[in-house]
């Protein structure tokens, strides 16, 4: 069973918004931080935001800080990233991350599940 599993992605007009969505299973949606990267071509993944496993705490990177909200839904097991006014450099795929550990769903330290990932374009 894929533990984590996005969806959501597309192609989306610069200034646009899209809703990615990454379904859990209960035994990780339940006591897991929960966490989005993405990985542009030719660069590095890097950290997009994040939320405690209470959604207590929102983390978010300074590149879409303003522009998107993550959020969980318990009875969905399912963590939502919202990103409003769209660029061409938000143009990526986007990972699902889980971890035991706020920290590591931020990337301070690689977390213990992935994604496979999803691919979102942002037409300019």
């Amino acid at each position: 069973q894929v533990p984590l599993v996005e969806s959501g992605g597309g192609l989306v007009q610069a200034g646009g918004s899209l809703r990615l969505s990454c379904a859990a299973s209960e035994r990780i949606f339940s006591s897991y931080s929960m966490g989005w990267f993405r990985q542009a071509p030719g660069k590095e993944r890097e950290f997009v935001a994040a939320i405690g496993w209470n959604g207590g705490n929102a983390y978010y990177a300074d590149s879409v800080k303003g522009r998107s909200t993550i959020t969980r839904d318990s009875a969905k097991n399912t963590v939502y990233l919202q990103m409003n006014s769209l660029k061409a450099e938000d143009t990526a795929v986007y990972y699902c991350a889980a971890d035991r550990s706020t920290a590591r769903a931020r990337g301070v330290m690689p977390p213990e599940y992935w994604g496979q990932g999803i691919q979102v374009t942002v037409s300019s």
